[in-house]
């Protein structure tokens, strides 16, 4: 059976991608201050963080352990985080978020919170403009 090659221990600041499964089972991965566009951008992968970015595209991280999102701008993703340990605080509204398994979404709005599965634990906690939290777990 051929191994696939995926990415690992490599940083990316000031980029643009405009991909498909860019990030795949990518492993020690930094991304910062880029733009990043396509879909399932980043499944099964593992200690991966995007530090101040803006994510485009539907069902982008999914299937992850140990991502991180600081400041970062999720436009047009839905079904985002599904089975994912995710830490991350975003800038502005989402479209939808699926059963994160583990952790804590900070955003300001999402469209649509999905919780349909018994091991879906990951808390998304909404913040809204008056600074009112509302969370679901």
């Amino acid at each position: 059976m051929k191994k696939e090659r995926c990415i690992t221990d490599s940083v990316f600041e000031n980029c643009v991608f405009d991909t498909k499964d860019a990030f795949w089972h990518a492993r020690n991965i930094t991304i910062r201050n880029s733009i990043v566009k396509g879909e399932y951008l980043a499944w099964y992968s593992e200690n991966l963080t995007f530090d101040h970015c803006r994510i485009i595209g539907t069902q982008p991280l999914c299937y992850c352990k140990k991502l991180r999102l600081i400041n970062c701008e999720m436009v047009d993703t839905d079904l985002s985080f599904e089975r994912s340990d995710v830490e991350a605080t975003l800038t502005a509204p989402i479209v939808s978020i699926k059963n994160p398994l583990s952790g804590h979404i900070y955003v300001p709005e999402a469209g649509e919170i999905i919780m349909d599965i018994g091991d879906a634990h990951g808390e998304v906690i909404v913040e809204s403009r008056k600074g009112i939290r509302d969370c679901c777990a």
